[in-house]
């Protein structure tokens, strides 16, 4: 205990501790404030880079802007994430140097450590080389409305090991990419919405087609629903003889997630149609006769008179 009451001893430690401020601490700050410059620096380059990217597409009339758009945020938000780490891992290196750590042992450590993971996580390289060759082959963007392994939903984000899918009741899927066994993407370049409409077996099938045609083409013609169509309405004909209707197939096409609301909006006007022009859509029914047709039991009551 003698020796921290020592007035050598502090007067060594405040002496390091002086060499310690003058020399290391600006290093470290700079380290600190180099982190924090390159960070803002790495944001700004990608907001950039997106404007940039997306700009060029909007003169390309051969390619779709919300395509681009989807592919671009995707691709970005990847590099993003591998900038962020770069950035990091070489700060905590050059702040460790600074500090007077020697790094190599350091590095010489993780690489064996890196190569045991290699060799015992095999899943997690599985889910990174599957994740890379969902970004590089373009099968599905955040964005998209998709169906993984069966379960359908919004793409929210897409990282190198995961897929985040949130479904139509708001619940959020979580799907590793080396597990992904099938994905279907709903929205990809454009969409279709395909009706089956039946009408009963009374009504002429041209007329129906004809009805079906002028609604398709003036819903075409509107001004909000208009631009969302590809292509106008696609009435294929007789599709199928059903139980108790015919089944008459028609498809529109659709830029992309779009192909639901013209659905609803189709639908609507085409059951007016078919209202103003007598077109009946069969439904189960149940008929019930009463009288004489089905020779109903009689039942007769009498008051009994006790006089």
């Amino acid at each position: 205990m003698e020796k921290f009451f020592n007035q050598e001893f502090w007067a060594n430690l405040i002496d390091k501790t002086g060499k310690w401020t003058v020399e290391t601490l600006p290093q470290i700050l700079l380290v600190v404030v180099i982190l924090f410059v390159a960070l803002k620096l790495l944001k700004f380059f990608m907001k950039r880079l997106s404007k940039f990217t997306i700009n060029r597409t909007k003169h390309d009339v051969t390619k779709d802007t919300s395509e681009a758009e989807k592919r671009v945020n995707t691709l970005l938000g990847i590099i993003t994430t591998i900038g962020k780490v770069i950035i990091w891992v070489t700060a905590i290196m050059m702040l460790l140097k600074e500090l007077g750590i020697d790094i190599a042992p350091i590095l010489a450590g993780a690489g064996i450590i890196g190569l045991a993971v290699g060799f015992g996580a095999q899943e997690l390289v599985r889910d990174f080389i599957s994740g890379f060759f969902i970004l590089l082959e373009n099968q599905i963007r955040a964005g998209d409305v998709a169906i993984i392994n069966g379960t359908g939903g919004l793409v929210e984000r897409i990282e190198m090991r995961t897929v985040i899918l949130r479904d139509f009741s708001g619940v959020v899927h979580i799907f590793q990419n080396g597990k992904i066994n099938s994905l279907a993407n709903m929205t990809k370049e454009w969409s279709a919405m395909v009706f089956d409409i039946g009408v009963a077996y009374k009504e002429n099938p041209e007329q129906v087609m004809q009805i079906m045609s002028a609604v398709g083409d003036e819903l075409k013609k509107d001004a909000e629903f208009g631009p969302k169509m590809i292509e106008p309405i696609e009435v294929f004909g007789v599709n199928e003889f059903g139980n108790s209707a015919v089944v008459i197939k028609a498809r529109i096409k659709t830029k992309p997630i779009e192909q639901w609301g013209i659905g609803r909006e189709y639908r609507k006007r085409l059951k007016k149609a078919f209202d103003a022009k007598g077109i009946e859509i069969p439904f189960p029914h149940t008929t019930v006769y009463w009288g004489q047709e089905i020779n109903p039991l009689e039942l007769k009551l009498e008051k009994e008179n006790n006089n």
